[in-house]
């Protein structure tokens, strides 16, 4: 009889179980998704449409011209015509088709406004008329909420900047308004005048904070108003007012007073406006 033979048991690892360890043990791969691009949005809005007069020009009726002006077509190459017509759907008189009948673009008052329904008016205007950004705009409310807005910071800068600073300054910076006028204001009348002037002009108010000449151009006119120095009446020279010995003479077409600020600042002008400046106190 034979001896029966009892198979022994597999110690190999079946190959699917390799697969799926190996799988588990190799570092995973980040997989990247490619986002579809957006499609592009069109920058041409249609809604409608208001334009200004630049300059000031507020006249009862004003018209511009809508014929005889050429847009270089950068894709094409070559300027083309356009004209503004009543009953062609394009302003490229290339594109015409059959007879134009010219229409007038009339600025009411210094203003235009374009219903969404004109769009040839409306992009002759906004996109291919010369005169655009010259003689007249397109208004945006966002641009201009956004200069009003830079406009309200910057008046809120000049106004904390005016709060700060000395009575000196005040005098220095009212000084460039109101001339000699103001060494006969009061402290009170400085502060006032000068908040006054950060409000109305905050841009000129701010240079003015920031000139480090300011002070020094200040005492050079008070020396001359108070007599320690003396200007000639032809503005063209400086000189002690006790002894006449002369300081400097003005450049050719210079202020006067911007010369004798910056001879203080030389090493000869140092000593006198050391001298000037206790005479002041």
């Amino acid at each position: 009889m034979a001896k029966q033979v009892t198979p022994k048991k597999s110690t190999s690892v079946p190959r699917d179980t390799e697969v799926i360890a190996e799988a588990l043990e190799a570092p995973i791969e980040k997989v990247v998704v490619k986002e579809e691009p957006k499609p592009k949005k069109n920058f041409w809005e249609v809604k409608d449409r208001t334009y200004y007069l630049k300059g000031g020009r507020n006249a009862l009726t004003y018209t511009i011209r809508s014929k005889g002006i050429y847009w270089f077509d950068e894709e094409k190459g070559y300027e083309r015509e356009i004209k503004y017509t009543l009953n062609q759907k394009t302003p490229f008189v290339d594109e015409f088709q059959g007879p134009a009948r010219l229409g007038h673009i009339v600025f009411t008052d210094g203003t235009l406004v374009v219903p969404k329904e004109k769009q040839t008016l409306q992009k002759l205007l906004s996109l291919y008329h010369p005169q655009k950004g010259k003689l007249f705009e397109e208004f945006d409310a966002e641009e201009d909420a956004e200069d009003e807005l830079d406009f309200l910071e910057l008046e809120l800068d000049a106004l904390v900047a005016a709060r700060s600073i000395d009575i000196d300054q005040a005098e220095a910076i009212l000084r460039t308004e109101v001339g000699s006028r103001v060494s006969d204001m009061s402290s009170k009348e400085l502060k006032r005048d000068l908040l006054l002037f950060a409000k109305k002009d905050p841009i000129l108010f701010l240079e003015l904070v920031n000139d480090e000449n300011i002070n020094i151009r200040n005492l050079a006119i008070k020396s001359v108003e108070q007599r320690i120095i003396n200007l000639s009446d032809d503005n063209r020279t400086f000189s002690w007012a006790s002894t006449g010995r002369k300081l400097i003479t003005v450049p050719f077409d210079e202020n006067p007073y911007s010369a004798l600020a910056a001879y203080f600042k030389t090493d000869e002008g140092v000593e006198v406006f050391q001298s000037v400046e206790k005479r002041l106190k």
